[in-house]
């Protein structure tokens, strides 16, 4: 049985290579840049008007004479004289004859006539070219997390397509004869399964879409089967149950014959001893505890980081943080813990409800504390590491 830290070690010094693929540009939000962008154009491409307004050619006066309106998108030249002025639109084209720009709420228009209060200065409301980027500009450095604004960024300077990490697919393999499906009859021995939506639930809000589950019974053959084709379709493979020493536990024999090599199996925590890491070629294998708890706790603080990794993302394992506990909290325990927590108020509080088996306290947590094995005290205020969900 193997420490947490060294759990972490393993999988950073196995961890499969990453691989680059060009994605039209709306699906590639939530991807990570794998090339770095450069602006094709300038950015805006013509002086534009940053106010519904005139258009001036300046004089020494403050009355000027309207000859014309130019609106966003017109392609149309227009050459003004000293004293004339254009009606124009916020990003509209300023004529290069026009020195500056006044907001309509500050003059006084009366037919073709233009009254302003006050000298303008040159360049005023007036958008030079490339002042967002020009042409040849680093836009965005790979490794860039690409997020709504950078979409949109993208898509302004012309771009339909980009080049990204490809995000792993997941293969969801939920083992267990006394699992029943949500909605059925419970009958007597059974229970209801949830470890298969709550993790799909989970990539899904992670941004990790392509998932499948797979069904698997209490039967060696069919464990292997399910577990071959789910390996064969994925890039990632998460096992719910089965992993255990029990008679009916067939998982970790099936991973064998599939020459899938272990990385580790037990780690020295609570919840989730019976953790499985496992490798084949270029895939990822993870066999997570049955208990519900064990096995999201194992999800948060192994797979998700890993799959951030693998997708191009600047992660690590090491993703604790620092928060004082909100109360006084007696450890005696032989394995290290991940407690559920609720961190408000910056304060960390220890929740009830701790079993493996227990989501309740889970739902309303947004953090894992990381208690080290042994018997001490931790006092209110105490720094205790804090793993954010």
């Amino acid at each position: 049985m193997i420490s947490v830290q060294e759990a972490f070690s393993i999988l950073e010094q196995n961890l499969p290579t990453l691989h680059e693929v060009e994605l039209p540009l709306f699906q590639a939000r939530k991807h990570i840049l794998a090339q770095s962008v450069v602006s094709p154009i300038n950015m805006p491409p013509f002086r534009q008007s940053a106010m519904d307004g005139y258009a001036l050619c300046l004089h020494e006066a403050l009355v000027y004479e309207i000859v014309g309106e130019i609106k966003a998108g017109d392609s149309h030249l227009v050459n003004l004289v000293p004293g004339q002025a254009v009606k124009i639109f916020t990003g509209a084209t300023v004529p290069d004859s026009a020195q500056a720009v006044i907001q309509i709420e500050l003059v006084a228009a009366n037919g073709t006539q233009l009254l302003l209060d006050e000298l303008v200065e040159p360049e005023t409301n007036v958008r030079p070219i490339g002042e967002q980027i020009s042409t040849g500009d680093l836009a965005l450095e790979k490794g860039t997390l690409l997020n709504a604004a950078a979409i949109g960024f993208l898509a302004g300077l012309g771009f339909t397509k980009v080049s990204v990490y490809k995000k792993p697919t997941v293969g969801i393999v939920v083992t267990g004869n006394e699992l029943s499906k949500p909605g059925t009859p419970l009958e007597y021995g059974k229970v209801y399964e949830s470890n298969g939506i709550m993790l799909q639930s989970a990539l899904i809000d992670a941004f990790y879409e392509a998932v499948t589950i797979y069904e698997v019974n209490d039967d060696f053959e069919n464990t292997k089967n399910k577990l071959n084709e789910a390996l064969t379709n994925n890039d990632m493979i998460l096992v719910s149950g089965g992993i255990s020493v029990g008679d009916y536990d067939f998982v970790a024999r099936a991973l064998k014959e599939l020459q899938v090599e272990t990385l580790f199996y037990k780690v020295n925590q609570k919840p989730g001893k019976p953790l499985f890491s496992g490798k084949l070629q270029n895939k990822m294998v993870f066999a997570l505890p049955g208990n519900p708890a064990a096995c999201l706790t194992c999800f948060y603080v192994y797979v998700l980081p890993t799959l951030a990794i693998l997708s191009g993302a600047k992660a690590n394992y090491q993703q604790a943080v620092l928060f004082p506990i909100a109360h006084d909290y007696e450890v005696k325990n032989t394995r290290s813990q991940f407690l559920k927590a609720n961190i408000s108020n910056g304060e960390a509080q220890i929740l009830s409800h701790q079993n493996s088996s227990m989501l309740n306290s889970f739902s309303v947590s947004n953090g894992l504390i990381f208690v080290p094995h042994g018997h001490y005290e931790l006092k209110k205020g105490d720094m205790v590491e804090v793993y954010l969900l």
